[in-house]
């Protein structure tokens, strides 16, 4: 078997970094590299990395000042020794089989990239955690993310979540952009398939994702996805880095606010922002009573729900205000 290089852009992951370490050098592995770039953790990360370090000479890390996840990504890319690349995340765990299988699998299809689906999961069990668990992985919470919505069969797709790349797929289309705070995985993995490259998802391997479990870190992680998504398009200067998904909680947001602005001109613009209102409403109500169980809560779902979509399509506004305060001082 060829050699592994696993990477993961640490800051802070003292929750998680321990459980996911265990899932990689628990797996089966025989010749991998863990190379673990920290942007800076002020809490315990690097003393329970070093803690492994001293058991296992597989596992390197490395430090970014700069601190910027796609930094860190770039970072450990150039310092791998391995022939297949995995890019992933310590809010999460692995199966035995997953880097073994990914990296079967991206020979055999003979793609760029493959991936698997993400298993979306809480730290701590209740109705609220549980009902943003559930939104997370709903076609109507996150469209059609295949990876983590999850599939039937092999498929060809445009991205795909902790994936397995080779080498030269680096080599090729080049590394992560270094400008993009956010959506760095998507924006490659978008250049590679609008490159001629292929992306396969693989729905029979699975990683365990740890997902917020509150409100307030649901919302203040979209705002934040919405908002790059909007500069991801301008520093990339093209669409073609995203796909219509992540333009859906923006549209929505400007289907209420351009018939109320053109109402302060004819009055009956209102009623498209109503109809727009009650539409979106009516389909959060129903996808709420399809998924509550025993785990979740009908108030919470629509709670959740409505905190993904607007959080989601504010930060995409404020990104295209900024984007357009930006070209004025230009």
């Amino acid at each position: 078997m060829c050699k592994i290089s696993i990477i993961i852009p640490i800051l802070n992951e003292e929750k998680y970094i321990k459980n996911c370490i265990d899932s990689i050098i628990n797996s089966n592995i025989d010749n991998f590299e863990l190379i673990l770039v920290d942007g800076g953790s002020r809490d315990n990360t690097v003393k329970i990395i070093k803690t492994f370090q001293n058991e296992s000479a597989s596992i390197k890390l490395l430090h970014n000042p700069k601190k910027f996840t796609p930094i860190s990504m770039n970072l450990g890319i150039e310092a791998s020794q391995g022939d297949y690349i995995f890019i992933i995340s310590a809010h999460a765990e692995y199966q035995d089989n997953y880097f073994t299988h990914l990296a079967d699998e991206v020979k055999r299809l003979n793609a760029n990239c493959v991936g698997g689906v993400l298993n979306t999961e809480v730290q701590n069990s209740n109705k609220k955690s549980n009902s943003i668990k559930k939104i997370l992985t709903h076609k109507f919470g996150v469209g059609n993310a295949d990876f983590r919505t999850g599939g039937s069969q092999v498929k060809e797709v445009d991205t795909v979540a902790f994936g397995c790349y080779t080498k030269e797929t680096f080599k090729k289309f080049g590394f992560y952009n270094e400008k993009l705070i956010r959506n760095q995985d998507i924006e490659l993995n978008k250049r590679i398939v609008n490159g001629g490259g292929k992306i396969y998802l693989i729905p029979d391997i699975t990683a365990t994702y740890y997902a917020r479990e509150n409100f307030t870190d649901l919302s203040k992680n979209n705002f934040s996805n919405g908002k790059w998504n909007i500069l991801t398009a301008y520093y990339t200067k093209t669409f073609k880095s995203l796909s219509l998904r992540h333009f859906i909680p923006l549209i929505f947001l400007l289907t209420l606010l351009l018939p109320i602005l053109f109402s302060l001109f004819n009055i009956k613009f209102l009623w498209l922002a109503l109809l727009s209102l009650v539409s979106y409403l009516s389909l959060v109500i129903i996808s709420s009573l399809k998924s509550k169980d025993k785990d979740s809560s009908f108030f919470y779902l629509v709670v959740s729900f409505l905190t993904l979509h607007l959080s989601y399509g504010l930060g995409s506004l404020v990104g295209l205000f900024s984007t357009i305060i930006k070209y004025i001082k230009r």
